[in-house]
């Protein structure tokens, strides 16, 4: 397949979209840097124009909206104020990307863009169960996010499928507001660090289910049960609860850099201390996709603005300033 070349060469190319980039996009339209976003495919599970908010009934920990807010409408609200500062947006994912020389090089469907620095900011998915009625009822019951989520399920019976680390602190955080969570895990023993595994045994909101894995949820328009199946006997039986927490981890979304940008082992970007840039100068990462501690969207939206100002220093230090001096 032949390519064709848009002839610009942009100050900044953002890869993904979320509060991260969204943010990194108005930050860096107000530096009169004019970003080119690819925001992502809207039939993309894991690349959605707006991120992981859009597939989130109620915002209420995002400061600024002390009523809440729908996820869809605050990504909305995100995207336009990046797109009246000048953000030109192609709702398209990027195919492949070349990093090797600069000015940087970025293919999306046969046609190559170039720009002088890449900010990404593709984000991490949850790792879901694979169940065909998870995606009706995700944000109506099911959920992956205690931090995000739990506030709803007050006085409830919720179910926490997981047994790691994150499991159990998910698990551990929703006693704050449910009247008992369940941890629904497929082995007789949790994975989590024995000082996660005492505070959960001790925890009297919090019963287990061993050697069970969930097979299917009930519910239409809202979560109304969870079938589970118990792996040594192949019998199901049914939990009466109104919450589901999946907590068996996340994926980053950095497929598509493998081999170029510096990673830990477990996929997720690695940034500089104290900074968002990557092993390669010019290219900055923001957001979940370099942030596996907090994944909140303020905390996301926070690194999307160091991201652009990291970029704008960086552009004027190694490009405008040697433009400037040839011009000169």
């Amino acid at each position: 397949m032949s390519t064709t070349t848009d002839t610009d060469v942009r100050n900044v190319i953002i890869i993904g979209s979320g509060p991260a980039g969204l943010t990194a996009a108005i930050y860096a339209a107000r530096a009169n840097l004019e970003p080119l976003m690819f925001e992502g495919e809207p039939s993309s599970t894991s690349d959605q124009p707006g991120g992981q908010l859009m597939l989130t009934t109620d915002v209420e920990n995002f400061p600024g909206f002390p009523d809440g807010i729908m996820g869809p409408d605050l990504m909305q609200n995100f995207r336009a104020q990046a797109e009246r500062f000048g953000t030109e947006f192609i709702t398209e994912k990027v195919t492949s990307i070349d990093f090797s020389e600069r000015p940087f090089r970025v293919e999306v469907r046969g046609t190559e863009y170039r720009a002088d620095s890449i900010i990404i900011s593709t984000g991490a998915r949850s790792i879901w169960l694979g169940l065909e009625a998870e995606e009706r009822l995700v944000g109506h019951g099911v959920s992956s996010c205690a931090t995000c989520d739990g506030f709803f399920f007050r006085d409830q019976h919720i179910v926490v499928v997981g047994g790691g680390d994150s499991a159990i602190e998910e698990a551990t955080f929703l006693t704050k507001f449910a009247a008992k969570v369940t941890i629904v895990h497929r082995r007789d023993e949790l994975r989590a660090s024995k000082i996660m595994q005492d505070r959960a045994f001790a925890n009297p909101k919090i019963e287990f289910l061993w050697n069970h894995t969930v097979v299917d949820l009930l519910g239409t328009e809202k979560l109304e049960g969870a079938i589970v199946r118990d792996v040594n006997t192949g019998e199901t039986s049914t939990l009466d609860v109104t919450g589901l927490f999946v907590a068996i981890g996340h994926k980053p979304n950095t497929d598509l850099f493998s081999d170029v940008l510096d990673m830990d082992a477990t996929g997720y970007l690695v940034t500089r201390g104290g900074s968002t840039a990557t092993n390669i100068e010019g290219v900055f990462a923001c957001g979940d996709v370099q942030d596996h501690t907090y994944r909140q969207a303020i905390t996301a939206a926070g690194s999307g603005c160091m991201a652009a100002i990291d970029a704008e220093r960086w552009l004027e230090a190694n490009v405008h300033t040697a433009a400037s001096a040839t011009t000169a």
